[in-house]
């Protein structure tokens, strides 16, 4: 007969039984399973083969909800599985804990819809925009980074030598996309900023009245405008849902940007959209 049988150490038994050389430790502990020998001299701890089986035992026990203790138990009193009676009443703990999962799951969809109502009402708010006189400058543009070169380099030397000063208690400022249709590399874009009085017209810069807007149906678009659609699509999906028409073009009024923000992500643009109820 072979006497031979082999000695894992505490670190092989844990690998091969996917578990912790902590749990291993814990279990031990609570005399749920030790080892074989613990070597007097070192305090190496060693499993035999046979002590794979226990641990698959535990690992299934535990998955079919059996806690620690009374898996020890059944060990205790030398048993390898459950009794009908103790498998009948994990049944019955089971269902009575997927009730509460399947409530949990119910109330958890409800605050769900109530955080979704709640950012879709945080980004989405009604308000006037005024009426005022402007300066308006229109250039074909590649992309919206140009018109940001445009601002400082362009725009602002340009009102400057027109004389406009912006009234700081009514500061706005938006463009306004005049393409039909959706042209790459070919903006038709319109920049306006409010100014207390018309100048001398340029070449370039213009000044026109913008008549008061009673309601503006406003959307907070946070990160980069490639993300702009996404944007629209819930604007115009809420537009849509409360009966609001379009009277005019929506205006992107620029908050945060490359000029003052670093990443993409904290970009905030205004879309302005003037509407009325149906």
């Amino acid at each position: 007969m072979n006497e031979y049988k082999i000695k894992l150490k505490i670190g092989e038994f844990s690998k091969l039984c996917r578990v912790t050389v902590k749990t291993l430790r814990h279990y031990e502990k609570i005399g749920l399973l030790s080892p074989h020998e613990v070597d007097e001299w070192t305090g190496y701890r060693y499993y035999e083969v046979d002590q794979m089986a226990w641990m698959n035992r535990i690992h299934l026990l535990k998955e079919l909800g059996f806690n620690l203790e009374s898996i020890k138990g059944l060990f205790d009193d030398g048993k390898v599985l459950p009794s009908l009676e103790q498998i009948q009443s994990q049944i019955k703990e089971s269902q009575a804990e997927l009730q509460r999962m399947q409530r949990r799951i119910i109330e958890l969809d409800r605050l769900k819809e109530r955080a979704i109502k709640k950012e879709k009402m945080e980004n989405i708010h009604i308000k006037p925009l005024p009426a005022a006189i402007v300066a308006s400058y229109r250039k074909h543009v590649k992309s919206y980074q140009e018109l940001f070169e445009l601002c400082p380099n362009v725009i602002g030397p340009e009102m400057q030598r027109a004389g406009c000063v912006c009234p700081k208690e009514t500061e706005y400022c938006y463009t306004i996309d005049h393409n039909k249709n959706f042209d790459e590399g070919d903006i038709d874009l319109e920049y306006c900023e409010v100014v207390e009085a018309r100048c001398p017209e340029t070449d370039t810069l213009k000044f026109k009245e913008i008549p008061f807007i009673e309601t503006a149906v406003c959307y907070n678009h946070y990160g980069p405008y490639s993300k702009l659609p996404q944007s629209f699509e819930k604007l115009f999906a809420y537009l849509q849902e409360n009966g609001y028409e379009i009277i005019d073009d929506p205006r992107f009024c620029y908050i945060d940007g490359i000029w003052n923000k670093e990443s993409e992500e904290d970009w905030l643009t205004e879309i302005q959209v003037p509407a009325k109820k149906k």
